[in-house]
């Protein structure tokens, strides 16, 4: 295994917070040539420039960016570790930090993570939201713990992750009162020209529910399309149309948005995964996770 040598790296780290190599041996009471000759040496063993010549200045390379990304990390844990030596306290919470793709219901996501929150053991949670494709090239570097996703890994990732089902739901419809009264009464074919608020084409569900349509030769009118299932339900919450959910959130829905069902879209099933860089989790947290949501959520 190659070792870094975090001298080396610290003296990188000082150049980027102070801005030059001059301001840094000031900082680091060191010669420029011995500051400039480590970083040299730091740069060979890591394979590439960290800087490059800006006219009479030196600024980061995009790989030195990201090793600077690296280096903030290290040595504010290193100035943690050290605050907490001095104070006596040692009982620092697990960190876990968790991407949720931006197309989970914001329900379901907190279903999820909740649990976490009432671990015997102090946890530190972080999300963070985002297109699945970029949480996973955050995962690939170890940014994140776990990515929270509706669609599983494909085999043509560039990453090298592995897929834990947590569960799947059936998909039920809502709408206000007195519209889900009128289409509860011969359910489906009552939907026939609804007003319908859909998911964006990109998602997982919404080839699911197009092909639920036509199977039952449904036309209904669709209002508007939404990447933010939150938002969606904001809308069928003022009355501008019908909308979905998984049914597993039912009696959720319903007390927060003050709707009712209309009926169950057999056949559509809405799949949640746990994506981590561990065949097996062993991660505290995602332990937890997923235990809650095979004992709970989706029991």
């Amino acid at each position: 295994m190659d070792w870094l040598n975090y001298h080396h790296l610290l003296y990188f780290w000082t150049i980027v917070q102070e801005g030059s190599v001059t301001a840094a041996s000031r900082r680091l009471k060191l010669a420029q040539p011995t500051i400039s000759n480590q970083i040299r040496t730091l740069e060979s063993a890591l394979g590439q420039k960290l800087f490059e010549k800006s006219g009479r200045q030196i600024v980061l390379t995009s790989f030195g960016r990201m090793v600077a990304e690296y280096a903030d990390e290290i040595f504010a844990a290193g100035e943690e570790l050290m605050e907490a030596v001095r104070h006596g306290r040692l009982d620092r919470p697990t960190r876990f930090v968790v991407g949720v793709a931006d197309v989970v219901p914001k329900l379901v996501a907190w279903s999820l993570l909740e649990p976490v929150l009432r671990m015997e053991r102090d946890v530190q949670l972080i999300v963070q939201e985002g297109k699945p494709a970029a949480l996973l090239a955050e995962l690939a570097v170890h940014h994140l713990d776990l990515v929270i996703s509706d669609r599983p890994i494909g085999s043509d990732a560039k990453i090298k992750a592995f897929n834990h089902l947590l569960g799947e739901s059936d998909v039920e419809l809502f709408a206000t009162g007195q519209r889900a009264r009128h289409y509860r009464k011969g359910f489906p074919q009552s939907i026939d020209g609804a007003p319908l608020l859909l998911p964006t084409p990109n998602t997982t569900l919404r080839s699911q529910v197009d092909a639920w349509l036509e199977h039952h030769d449904l036309q209904p009118k669709i209002v508007a399309e939404f990447e933010d299932s939150a938002l969606m339900k904001v809308f069928g919450q003022a009355g501008h149309g019908i909308f979905m959910a998984p049914s597993v959130l039912s009696k959720e829905v319903m007390a927060t948005y003050r709707v009712q069902a209309i009926g169950v879209m057999d056949a559509v099933k809405e799949k949640f995964y746990a994506i981590s860089l561990e065949r097996r989790v062993t991660h505290p947290a995602v332990v937890a996770l997923c235990a809650a949501s095979r004992e709970t959520l989706f029991r």
